[in-house]
């Protein structure tokens, strides 16, 4: 059970109001988990920059990907 936490999740962009630069619609993101951040509907994501940044939580959808796929992305 702890292991499934320690698996890196991905959320799609739906929008990038304001944030251009830094998100591309439809692209898919790895989270950093922040659950203080979440708290204040904020999402901790490795942006375009190649950096963990703060977000708005209503500017992604969660989704799973296929175990190969994640690990791949992962890295």
């Amino acid at each position: 059970m702890g292991q499934k936490q320690l698996d890196p999740q991905f959320v799609v962009c739906i929008k990038n109001k304001g944030y251009a630069a830094s998100l591309e619609p439809r692209k898919i993101y790895r989270v950093v988990p922040d659950s203080e951040a979440a708290g204040h509907g904020l999402i901790r994501i490795v942006d375009e920059s190649g950096e963990d940044y703060l977000y708005p939580q209503d500017f992604f959808a969660s989704i799973t990907l296929p175990e190969g796929l994640a690990e791949a992305l992962a890295v």
